[in-house]
């Protein structure tokens, strides 16, 4: 073997991967290797023991078949916790880690995770949707359409065995890719704010916040309304869409933790009140957000949209007696209740 080679996919996409790609700091590239293992070690075996009977590419062995179903449903329940709050498997942007796991996991979605079965996994549905809607992802894997029905695959039909470097392939084009994220010809300027293009008004964020922050809610309340420019900010309100599939409060409270995670660059010019209602099994979630600009913030940036799509978002007029109550209940969060529901608990994102 040539000393200037290299070989095996893993390898071939590690070399060809800009720094975003191998991860930026040496504990991410480390994080980085150790998800690539965990793809080919614990994901793929169980991918293929499930998915490559039901192609009738090899023949049916139903022990291996459900010894593959279980363990690639154990692998998934640990992804799941692993990206509740979080929108990559590895820092804040698409890594390597992203494209091997998705790739290993791309027969299983087309082929056998029918919907009642990945219903289970609802953070990983969002990271695998999230990562194969990549302009630079469509470009080598397509339109990817998920399964409907077990055994009945949306997949191109293999017609030779699948080796177990073959679903890896896309990872290395994927990590060649000269496009957008994915070019590594020189440093990226930090990102543009996209609040910086919307006027500036006269309402001071930073120090409604520092207000807010060592006052009382009821004076941070007069505060609010003597200061807020009702002609450069907007105030809205959200609730989540689905609440029958909430279920333990903890993850509930998870669910805002992660959201808010999400939004750290939206901080400098947003205030929200995330309030969390009800106990286990029978609770829901509702939002008011402060920022400047009359449009929904979330659509400013791909990064800000992850969440937002979970909840019914409506603008509230500040003339209002309903904004008046609002602020105060969300400001303050005393005796307020939501479809019939208590108080829980809340989080400010400040």
């Amino acid at each position: 073997m040539d000393n200037d080679s290299v070989f095996e996919s893993n390898a071939i996409a590690f070399y060809l991967a800009n720094n975003q790609l191998r991860g930026e700091t040496d504990l991410h590239r480390a994080q980085v290797v150790q998800w690539m293992s965990v793809a080919d070690n614990e994901i793929l075996p169980g991918v293929l023991s499930w998915v490559l009977p039901t192609l009738g590419v090899i023949s049916i062995d139903k022990d291996a078949i459900e010894t593959g179903k279980t363990n690639l449903q154990n692998v998934l329940e640990i992804l799941n916790k692993h990206l509740l709050t979080r929108t990559w498997f590895v820092g804040e942007r698409l890594t390597l880690a992203d494209i091997v796991i998705a790739c290993s996991l791309l027969r299983a979605y087309q082929v056998v995770l029918e919907p009642k079965t990945r219903n289970a996994y609802p953070n990983v549905n969002r990271w695998f949707l999230t990562f194969v809607n990549q302009p630079q992802v469509k470009k080598v894997l397509g339109e990817v359409k998920l399964n409907e029905k077990e055994g009945v695959s949306t997949a191109v039909p293999v017609k030779t065995p699948v080796k177990k470097e073959q679903p890896k392939k896309a990872a290395a084009a994927a990590a060649a890719a000269d496009d957008g994220d994915f070019d590594d010809e020189a440093p990226k300027p930090p990102p543009k704010d996209p609040f910086d293009s919307l006027p500036k008004g006269n309402f001071n964020m930073d120090d409604f916040k520092r207000f807010y922050s060592n006052n009382p809610e009821d004076q941070a309340v007069d505060y609010f309304w003597k200061k807020f420019d009702k002609e450069n900010y907007s105030i809205w309100y959200g609730e989540y869409k689905f609440p029958e599939e909430l279920t333990m409060i903890f993850m509930s409270c998870n669910l805002m933790s992660g959201m808010m995670q999400r939004l750290e660059r939206m901080r400098k010019n947003a205030f929200g009140s995330l309030l969390l209602f009800g106990k286990d099994h029978d609770s829901q979630i509702g939002q008011l957000w402060i920022w400047r600009g009359h449009e929904l913030a979330f659509e400013l940036c791909d990064d800000w949209k992850v969440d937002y799509e979970s909840y019914k978002w409506r603008k509230i007029d500040p003339d209002t007696d309903e904004a008046k109550k609002m602020v105060v209940d969300y400001f303050t969060w005393e005796g307020v209740t939501l479809d019939g529901k208590e108080f829980n608990q809340g989080k400010i994102f400040k």
